[in-house]
């Protein structure tokens, strides 16, 4: 009867969840499902990283290639991401060119890069004006359940954490670059900024970490990214029903308590990889 009940009027099943502080999967209001992050999880790329929150599983892959700096800023490099949603994960995504939704999760990991600075592109600088590093970061949702914002930055930030790059010289006779395996190092991560999603019910109600299904019925979205110092990085509002200022706080508030979840968890892991 409460699958029947659930199926014919979703949002009027949800709301008697949320009139008790809790929702259908048992989880409360402000409670983010388990969260589990797997880093090096790619042998064939030079950073990689699976991040699993609750049912959402995203895989994060960078490779390293050598590219001309930009003629507008000499001494920069490049970092370029690109989330896929393919239909393997999802019903709701079909075959072909990136669709609405990847692309606005492409442009929010670029603004979170930029915004951030969790890389000073400076840092990926090889010789000026000749040669710098570009960092590929291709995600890919191999399990879609909702919150992807929050999935790509924390696989993003774990496989850049995972990142070693080989010393690179130029020759000064023949201006070609050598390369030595042997000798590599870690990125200069900055900042570590983690992204905590909320979705909005009747205009009042906030719930964090939304599956799928709570963002179909949601009336708007919100995502709220910080660093370790407490620095609002970025804030995403695509749309949807207003937020009021002690609504918004409320939700930095539970961000900042987020990052320190997080970035506890991907310290856990990468002590315990270096211990092996």
């Amino acid at each position: 009867m409460a699958a029947g009940f659930k199926t014919v009027e979703p949002l009027e099943y949800y709301r008697r969840f949320l009139k008790e502080n809790c929702r259908p999967d048992g989880r409360e209001l402000g409670e983010f499902r388990t969260t589990t992050v797997n880093i090096g999880s790619i042998t064939t790329a030079d950073g990689s990283a699976l991040v699993k929150l609750g049912n959402t599983t995203v895989i994060c892959g960078i490779k390293a290639e050598f590219a001309q700096p930009p003629a507008e800023s000499t001494n920069k490099g490049y970092i370029v991401p690109n989330v896929d949603l393919p239909p393997l994960c999802s019903s709701r995504f079909r075959p072909g060119p990136p669709g609405e939704e990847a692309q606005a999760a492409s442009q929010f990991i670029a603004d979170v890069i930029e915004n951030s600075e969790i890389i000073m592109k400076e840092d990926l600088c090889i010789a000026h004006g000749k040669l710098a590093w570009v960092l590929y970061c291709d995600f890919i949702c191999l399990d879609y359940d909702g919150n992807i914002l929050d999935a790509c930055t924390f696989a993003l930030l774990a496989a850049l954490k995972n990142v070693q790059l080989p010393k690179v010289t130029i020759n000064e006779e023949t201006g070609l670059a050598e390369v030595d395996l042997k000798q590599t190092n870690p990125l200069n991560i900055r900042k570590h900024p983690v992204a905590t999603s909320f979705a909005v019910f009747d205009d009042t109600i906030l719930i964090v970490d939304p599956t799928a299904e709570e963002e179909d019925l949601a009336t708007g979205t919100v995502t709220i990214v910080m660093d370790e110092e407490g620095r609002l990085c970025s804030v995403h509002k695509p749309g949807g029903s207003g937020l009021t200022a002690a609504k918004l706080q409320d939700c930095i508030t539970r961000a900042i308590t987020r990052h320190k979840e997080v970035k506890k968890l991907i310290d856990k892991v990468i002590k315990s990889i270096k211990i092996k």
